[in-house]
């Protein structure tokens, strides 16, 4: 084993090309990040072809650090400009663009970088120490288990929203609605398409997002002939001390949520791990997850503001430590987590290496190096990050006669990028049209997106887990693990009927009607 580590270590330390290849990967991957409508998956699968060229080492160096830098980019616009650049990132869409309405977008883009690579560092750790035996838990879930863990994940979307929680539910229910439309997974039958050819492939969810969430946000400002205007942090410094400032404070705030926060990082870190290696959870689910779990947990002494940075920060550790997850029964068993590992399954056998239990006699050496490429990969993040976080702090000097056409062509260009579609176009704008309607009237957002996500693989488990018990409801509930997921679900509902009725006792002692 010895021989193995210490040959896996200069495999991945040792060689100038895989450094200069990790640092090129991760510019490459912020900057796909950064762009809603851009994912990491198509990133991954546009550098398929250049790693045929590449050996094992030096391909799966360049995919792991593109794919941690891009997930954590994705922050940039949420925060910025309040357009998730990943669905992971509108679980805290909100709450961080608040931060930037009051000029601490840095603020919190640091917290969520060093949050990030935390997550990511965890991640691999755990892979490294225990990933087998983690393995064995995903292979306990069938159909049943995953159609329970979608309803807490779209669960969690009620919980964690602002506002009323019936609101939230409507919110939820049209997004359920929107994904029905277009051909049923389950029966391969068209609803809600009216004859229109575009429509049978669905709702995709980034252009939705995209309008949701950017588009809205512009359209309310203008309508509303809001002068307000993003600002940074503390102009009356010179720009590099401001820096350094930043970075300074972004370390010590994450030191300071590391020692009075330890049970939320370490919820957070094994939420991520234990939703990311589940085949079709992933990242997404592991990020709403956790910011659920640690809004639920927030303690009474907490200001309200410690409580949002405890959340994003859960929120963005989960979501990379999810990534290193995945990993997990793609290398046990050859049993891709998600899209991305479906691809690294695809270019470890084009290079003649097979996953599933024998690489880890077989290739040892190459098991070493992957864990070794995910540390790696996290801890280049942080300075690439940083890089980024500055550079994309210039936005917030535009002047917004310039600033909103950019984000409308942004919008319009990351809806189109996906599949190259005018009706995703169509589809953004429509969507924006109602996040404003939405947003006007107090229905958040997030909820919508995550229907929209969720609907299509909700549905699908759904009728699988009747057919497999031949149309029984108790087939739903006929194993000890489902059992436990759905006592959890029953859990989630009895908190968000409690917050409904201290929300409804605090406007009734106001004096102001119930939004229920």
């Amino acid at each position: 084993m010895n021989e193995e580590f210490f040959q896996a270590l200069t495999e991945v330390f040792g060689r100038w090309d895989v450094w200069l290849i990790v640092i090129a990967s991760a510019v490459y991957g912020i900057f796909v990040g950064a762009i809603p409508g851009l994912t990491a998956t198509m990133a991954v699968a546009l550098f398929v072809p250049i790693a045929y060229w590449m050996d094992p080492v030096a391909a799966l160096a360049a995919i792991v650090t593109m794919v941690a830098c891009a997930i954590f980019s994705g922050d940039l616009p949420t925060v910025l400009l309040r357009i998730p650049g990943t669905p992971a990132s509108a679980a805290y869409a909100d709450d961080a663009y608040a931060f930037s309405k009051r000029g601490e977008s840095e603020r919190v883009l640091g917290l969520a970088l060093l949050c990030s690579a935390f997550g990511g560092i965890v991640g691999a750790v755990v892979m490294m120490l225990v990933g087998q035996q983690l393995a064995r838990v995903a292979s306990w879930f069938s159909v049943t288990e995953y159609f329970w863990l979608y309803l807490i994940g779209l669960t969690c979307a009620i919980l964690v929203a602002h506002g009323p929680k019936s609101k939230a539910l409507l919110s939820l229910l049209l997004g359920l609605f929107l994904s029905t439309i277009g051909l049923s997974a389950a029966h391969m039958e068209p609803r809600f398409t009216f004859g229109i050819p575009s429509l049978y492939q669905g709702i995709s969810f980034i252009p939705a997002m995209i309008g949701l969430f950017g588009l809205s946000e512009v359209l309310l400002i203008l309508s509303q002939g809001d002068a307000r205007s993003l600002s940074s942090s503390d102009q009356s410094l010179p720009p590099q001390r401001r820096w350094a400032a930043t970075i300074a404070s972004a370390f010590h705030e994450f030191g300071d949520r590391f020692r009075h926060h330890k049970a939320g990082t370490a919820r957070s870190s094994f939420l991520g791990i234990l939703v990311g290696m589940l085949p079709g959870a992933g990242a997404d689910i592991a990020s709403w997850v956790s910011f659920a779990a640690s809004r639920r947990a927030a303690s009474s002494e907490d200001s309200m503001e410690t409580e949002t940075l405890h959340s994003i920060g859960d929120a963005t550790t989960a979501n990379n430590a999810a990534l290193a997850g995945s990993w997990i029964p793609a290398l046990v068993f050859g049993i891709p987590g998600d899209s991305i590992t479906a691809i690294v399954i695809g270019v470890l056998m084009m290079k003649n290496v097979t996953p599933g239990p024998q690489i880890f006699n077989e290739q040892s050496s190459l098991v070493f190096s992957i864990y070794l490429i995910f540390l790696m990969a996290n801890l280049v993040l942080i300075p690439v990050g940083f890089l980024a976080i500055r550079l994309s702090g210039k936005i917030l000097s535009i002047p917004k006669a310039i600033l909103f056409p950019l984000i409308i062509v942004f919008c319009i260009t990351g809806s189109f990028a996906l599949n190259g579609s005018s009706f995703d176009v169509i589809t953004m704008l429509v969507m924006g049209l109602i996040g404003l309607l939405l947003t006007r009237r107090g229905f958040p957002l997030g909820p919508v997106v995550l229907g929209i996500i969720l609907g299509g693989p909700l549905e699908e488990r759904f009728v699988q887990s009747l057919t497999a018990s031949e149309g029984s409801p108790m087939g739903l509930v006929s194993r000890p693990l489902s059992i436990a997921l759905a006592l959890v679900l029953v859990g989630l509902v009895v908190a968000i009927w409690q917050s409904s009725q201290r929300e409804r006792q605090r406007n009734s002692e106001a004096g102001r009607p119930s939004a229920r």
